[in-house]
């Protein structure tokens, strides 16, 4: 009878939690839901829309007084996608060695590149491209088994239910019914693509305005897990979300998140824009990845494709170039956690899931025998990753009579040096073992 009394009390207490929307996923139940992400390291970000057409600021450039509204809504008519090839993207994609894509599926300028029926400022009823651009391209990603993120911008300076329009000018203020309204627009759009293109990842933007209260942060979050329990939220839904999104900007130690990927341009530019050449060079970007994922995080790397849906030429050969070396590193990139803490090596690491095998980024021509300080385990065998070539090691500094490990010198000859970035792969007794002083 008491069992039968607590079976009762447990089902109900599961009942209420789903009933009142409370979030019962336990640590493990995230940690599988996340694994994916975690290993994946490198996604494409791709934000296109009509400021590709004058090639100007994304939104913020008619927000922010450069350019009226008016001229800056005058480039629905140059956005064309005539030459837009989402097979040619997907491929592209996937041989820079990225495991997601997400795509501006509408910028804070309100155009949508999907034929919502909630607006008629999409690119299948204002623009010349006519039709759905996001369906074919979700299709070719998960064609060539890559994993599907939407942007979505909660703000929409286009709606004339949001209360601010530019930076200087307000629709109103404290409206509550116009605001209600906008929240179910919002809350519309977001379901549409939920439940029409399935994504594995909400890539959200704009909610600096209002708090969680006013957006209805944790309500909005918990109804996306409804529709797909699976689905993976960034942090930029007042932080009601599942990983960090630092921006532009690499970290200098570890963040705090447990998940975190840092989203990052080619040039200075998000969207399509030819007169910004400040393009960040292949040997640049790989380096700044290895930072990345040497701190465990992940690097969702932008490209702007031009209106026609044709990519620049710069920002194709960085991809090129970044998958020949994620190609020829892939053990020492994906699926690993992050590597050593500061001081121990020169350099980025990373660790193979069972901490067996440690892995070291060199993006230096040393000039003499790299060192590992602090290293505990025996070391099984030495080689250059991608490469093959075993290389010797010597440990000097081990007293008989100290508990402090001695320093692992490695030798790294100059013919089997990356021309961006060597790695170096150590092959452990077992679980990796740090000295540490306290």
């Amino acid at each position: 009878m008491k069992n039968s009394l607590l079976t009762t009390l447990i089902l109900g207490l599961l009942l209420s939690s789903t009933i009142f929307g409370q979030n019962t996923e336990t640590p493990e139940q995230k940690a599988n839901r996340m694994q994916w992400f975690a290993d994946a390291k490198l996604g494409i970000f791709i934000h296109w829309g009509i400021y590709s057409v004058n090639g100007i600021d994304e939104s913020w450039s008619f927000y922010n007084g450069y350019i009226s509204y008016e001229d800056y809504m005058k480039q629905l008519d140059g956005f064309t996608a005539k030459s837009y090839n989402p097979d040619h993207w997907a491929e592209l994609i996937k041989e820079s060695g990225a495991r997601y894509a997400v795509l501006t599926s509408k910028h804070h300028d309100g155009v949508a590149l999907w034929d919502t029926k909630y607006s008629d400022l999409n690119v299948m009823k204002k623009t010349p491209a006519g039709r759905d651009l996001i369906s074919p391209f979700v299709k070719e990603l998960r064609r060539n088994d890559l994993k599907v993120g939407l942007y979505f911008s909660q703000l929409d300076w286009s709606h004339t239910d949001y209360p601010h329009f530019t930076k200087k000018t307000d629709r109103y203020k404290n409206d509550s019914t116009r605001w209600d309204s906008f929240l179910q627009f919002r809350h519309d759009q977001i379901m549409e693509l939920c439940k029409k293109f399935k994504p594995n990842l909400f890539w959200f933007d704009g909610d600096w305005d209002y708090s969680a209260e006013k957006w209805q942060s944790k309500e909005m979050s918990e109804e996306i897990k409804k529709c797909d329990p699976k689905v993976i939220l960034n942090s930029r839904i007042n932080g009601y979300g599942d990983y960090g999104t630092p921006e532009q900007g690499v970290p200098i130690t570890k963040p705090n998140d447990k998940y975190w990927e840092l989203c990052m341009t080619m040039n200075d530019s998000w969207g399509y824009q030819p007169n910004d050449n400040n393009y960040k060079t292949p040997n640049q970007v790989i380096r700044i990845f290895a930072d990345v994922i040497g701190m465990g995080g992940n690097l969702l790397l932008d490209i702007g494709p031009k209106p026609d849906g044709t990519i620049p030429e710069e920002q194709i050969n960085i991809l090129e170039e970044l998958g020949e070396w994620t190609k020829k590193h892939n053990d020492a990139i994906f699926g690993t956690v992050a590597g050593l803490p500061s001081g121990y090596f020169n350099g980025p690491s990373t660790l193979s899931k069972d901490s067996t095998m440690l892995y070291l980024y060199m993006d230096y021509k040393p000039t003499g025998p790299i060192v590992v300080k602090g290293l505990r385990n025996k070391v099984n065998r030495i080689w250059v990753e991608g490469n093959g070539t075993k290389l010797d090691w010597d440990i000097k500094m081990k007293a008989y009579w100290s508990s402090v490990p001695g320093l692992l010198y490695i030798n790294v000859p100059d013919d089997v040096l990356d021309k961006n970035v060597t790695v170096i792969a150590i092959l452990l007794d077992g679980v990796i073992d740090l000295y540490k002083t306290e």
